[in-house]
């Protein structure tokens, strides 16, 4: 060993498995300091250290470790956590999963460099979520509200069109009355090289490129740099939220990607598997991302999260849509039966829930309908789910004449109030108004979750009308 003044500096490694290096006879290493990994050739791979025990540390490397020669190899440990640099200029960029440039632009000019891991927040300097955050998308912005620092993430399945999701999301989501100081951070975790194409065009042909800031973990990329990726996109945000005061809503797709490199991580440790193989700490650990959401007192920015993951085998009770439940506030559930139908986006509403959508929503801030009519909504078409039940078994003829409104109810809720274009962009006023159209379906007698008041202000004119003919 000899000491450099630019940190410890080690020659030569016990052994390497796999992302994983294992070095003896350290000391003054600590956990999660970054180190610089010189091969034989003179190549270079940067790592973290993932174990520092008395005598021997665990290095985690980015890159490839095949061929490494362990006794030529040199490892030096820097003494500081990893950093991404930060700075208003990253705006309108594209960079990989490690935060490196790959749009073909200049590195931006950086102000600051911030620890990836986030500052420690007191929970009492947080402020209650209760600003509404319009998609353009009827079945959230209707029944299952975003609001502004909220984690509200998407359960999907593989093949259905979470990615088509994101990005419409990304593209049109709002602050209502703010949009100059909305911002976009995405950050993609293993994806394919055809599903990062499709992200930059899309980005780059609607313009929603030019107020966010994108990362890239390609599925050919180094399992271990997935375990970076959210971190540092999310260091952008806080930049952006609580230096620069935007509201940032940050997209990560897909964390079952992210929750699969921990496990892989966890294999190669040898640590004792929990449920279906992955990590005890799996828990703690997306904790130590999405609740990196939210506000601050005293600030004016935010951070919204919209986490995206695939449920393995559509299994909601899996362990990571199961853990991510309990994190977050809520959940927006894709149905590969609406899917089939060919309904976009496929929400389940029925299976969807935004804890906090009461709290952003209402006079002032959507419309002082929408509670009511959110109701309404979910009543009915409950109502219709168990008519059409039914059908299956005895036949529509069968049915009562209320069972079959409400059947009806549930054909129209699906075809004009859930299913809309993926380049269609609704207000909240016009998602109401669909809404309403759709209620007169069934008889104003079964309007019992809104207020007489309501119902005789924006129920639709042509409709009463023609009853009181």
């Amino acid at each position: 060993m000899t000491l450099e003044t630019a940190g410890l500096h080690y020659i030569g490694v016990r052994e390497v498995k796999g992302s994983l290096m294992v070095i003896e006879n350290v000391s003054g290493v600590g956990y999660d300091e970054v180190v610089e990994v010189v091969m034989a050739d003179g190549s270079k791979r940067s790592g973290r250290v993932l174990e520092a025990a008395k005598d021997y540390a665990i290095v985690q490397i980015f890159g490839e470790t095949e061929g490494l020669d362990t006794q030529k190899v040199s490892v030096r440990f820097t003494g500081t956590a990893m950093t991404t640099p930060v700075s208003i200029e990253l705006l309108g960029r594209m960079f990989n999963g490690l935060g490196e440039p790959i749009d073909g632009g200049p590195k931006p000019m950086f102000e600051d460099k911030r620890d990836i891991n986030g500052a420690p927040l007191n929970p009492s300097a947080r402020e209650y979520p209760n600003d509404f955050i319009q998609t353009g998308i009827s079945a959230i912005d209707g029944m299952n509200s975003l609001i502004r620092g909220q984690k509200l993430p998407i359960f999907s399945g593989a093949g259905l069109p979470h990615n088509k999701l994101a990005v419409q999301i990304a593209r049109q989501a709002t602050v209502l009355g703010e949009e100059e100081e909305f911002a976009l951070v995405f950050a993609a975790m293993g994806i394919k090289n055809e599903e990062a194409r499709f992200f930059i065009k899309e980005f780059e042909d609607t313009g929603a490129l030019e107020r966010s800031v994108v990362y890239l973990n390609l599925a050919n990329d180094p399992t271990i740099e997935r375990i970076i990726t959210p971190r540092i996109a999310l260091t952008a945000a806080e930049y952006l939220a609580f230096d620069q005061n935007m509201h940032v809503l940050v997209i990560l797709t897909d964390m079952t990607n992210y929750a699969e490199a921990l496990r892989e991580i966890s294999a190669a440790r040898e640590e004792v598997p929990s449920r279906k193989g992955y990590p005890g700490y799996l828990y703690t650990d997306l904790a130590t991302i999405y609740e990196r959401a939210g506000r601050v007192k005293g600030k004016k920015g935010s951070i919204t999260q919209m986490p995206i993951l695939t449920m393995p085998d559509d299994d909601i009770t899996h362990p990571i849509p199961d853990l991510s439940g309990y994190i977050t506030e809520g959940q927006i559930v894709l149905s590969r039966e609406l899917d089939a139908k060919g309904i976009y986006p496929p929400i389940n509403v029925l299976d969807s829930l935004s804890r906090l959508m009461q709290k952003g929503i209402g006079k002032g801030k959507t419309r002082e309908d929408h509670k009511n009519v959110s109701d309404q909504l979910y009543l009915a078409y409950s109502e219709g789910v168990k008519s059409r039940d039914l059908a299956r078994i005895i036949g529509e003829k069968g049915l009562s004449e209320r069972e079959r409104y409400f059947l009806e109810f549930a054909n129209q809720f699906e075809k004009k109030f859930l299913n809309q274009g993926f380049y269609e962009n609704r207000t909240i006023e016009r998602t109401l108004e669909i809404a309403w159209e759709i209620l007169t379906v069934i008889p104003k007698s079964e309007l019992i979750r809104i207020k007489e008041e309501y119902i005789e202000k924006y129920y639709p004119r042509e409709v009463r009308v023609e009853e009181e003919r």
